[in-house]
């Protein structure tokens, strides 16, 4: 199953940071492309990793205090 999730790309300092905030992964690169993808790798492990409980606790935006 493909889902569609946001990316947003920011410049920081000398490089980019990217941002899933759905479910709140971030990564960085060098260039726009590097962090896009760095995203993209980010949010596999997370999807292979996570429990099914923390995806949905992090997709309703559940603070980790109250996790």
């Amino acid at each position: 199953m493909s889902r569609q999730l946001t990316a947003i790309v920011e410049r920081e300092g000398d490089g980019y940071v990217a941002l899933c905030p759905e479910v709140d992964v971030a990564s960085q690169g060098a260039t726009v492309t590097e962090a896009r993808k760095n995203l993209e790798e980010a949010l596999t492990l997370f999807s292979e990793t996570a429990s099914a409980n923390e995806v949905e606790r992090r997709r309703r935006g559940i603070p980790s205090s109250l996790r």
